[in-house]
């Protein structure tokens, strides 16, 4: 039995057989349809090498590892995603599957691959620019959110420019675009953490006045899905400094009582969870105070009316009464 089985191809001979049908697509010549073929035939081959077949096991390390080698010589991964939309259905995916798990591959406790990204970070701002193109976007997400599980990715993804391209691909007009991106989105601010607060600090002033324009969207599941991201970002202890920022910004606090009284019951909900850390804070603002104050007897009122059909919700429950309490409570700061 030959060592590559079936398809006899080694993986020098499978790279390069898929890379001059990339090269033909790209150029659009006369032999597309054929060139087409090919790159689904390789793709399919290479895929087989990695998963395995019903018929066949995967490749074993050495074969894997010489794929590996190629595919980082060749820059074939970088000229795939490039041409993605060029590429058929099935072989989108393809190119998915061989991408993620090249990915995941590790030699000990190192990632090759994580380490070949590192040094072509194009391959990410390919990726992320995938979300301006409909027919491969949601092939793209799936690729970064697996390059989002590696911390030396998703760094060189938050400090690029292209990141803030998220506040606009999770409000494109295709529900399932917009949802796909918003998770690509989720998974870069919070898997990280220290990463994420150190980001989210030092570039404080953008961030939010970007974010503020996703609390006011039109669009009802983005408004909804940025109102409780923000809630989780606020109370995770790792955020505690930009926690502290949010809650001493009053212009904050008035958008968070505007969403408490929204029509939609999901986003009043999710805008309470943001509302009650301004609440609790034991150091408030002269600003923010003078706020609750001015409205402390209609906010109890509101507050003991709220959602009161939520009998289960213990936990609930529990924070609305010692919101409504610490609100009754509220005194004037003495003068300095």
């Amino acid at each position: 039995m030959p060592l590559f089985g079936k398809s006899q191809k080694s993986p020098q001979e499978l790279v390069k057989a898929l890379k001059e049908a990339v090269s033909s697509l790209e150029r659009g010549d006369k032999k597309a349809e054929k060139a087409q073929e090919d790159v689904s035939k390789n793709l399919v081959l290479i895929k087989n090498m990695l998963y395995g077949t019903s018929d066949a096991e995967p490749q074993t390390e050495i074969v894997v590892s010489q794929l590996a080698h190629e595919l980082y010589s060749t820059n074939l991964l970088l000229l795939l995603i490039q041409n993605l939309n060029r590429i058929d259905f099935e072989g989108k995916k393809d190119v998915a599957q061989i991408f993620n798990n090249v990915l995941r591959r590790q030699i000990g406790t190192r990632s090759p691959t994580v380490e070949y990204i590192c040094t072509k970070p194009e391959i990410l701002f390919t990726l992320m620019a995938g979300y301006e193109h409909q027919e491969i976007a949601l092939n793209c997400g799936t690729m970064l959110r697996e390059c989002a599980r590696y911390e030396a990715l998703a760094k060189i993804m938050l400090h690029s420019d292209e990141f803030f391209n998220f506040f606009r691909y999770v409000e494109v007009s295709t529900f399932d675009i917009a949802s796909d991106a918003f998770s690509t989105f989720k998974e870069l601010l919070t898997r990280h953490k220290i990463l994420c607060a150190e980001f989210l600090e030092q570039n404080y002033d953008k961030v939010f006045n970007h974010y503020e324009h996703l609390l006011n969207s039109e669009n009802y599941v983005t408004r909804r899905q940025s109102l409780k991201l923000l809630g989780e970002l606020l109370l995770d202890r790792h955020n505690f400094t930009v926690m502290t920022k949010y809650i001493s910004n009053p212009d904050n606090l008035k958008l968070m009582m505007n969403m408490l009284k929204e029509k939609s019951r999901n986003i009043q909900f999710e805008a309470f969870h943001v509302f009650k850390v301004f609440v609790a804070n034991p150091n408030k603002p002269k600003p923010i105070l003078d706020i609750l104050l001015r409205n402390q007897e209609k906010l109890v009122d509101f507050l003991t009316r709220f959602h009161t059909d939520r009998s289960e919700d213990e936990q609930f429950n529990d924070e609305k009464a010692y919101l409504i309490k610490q609100i009754k409570e509220l005194k004037p700061a003495p003068d300095q």
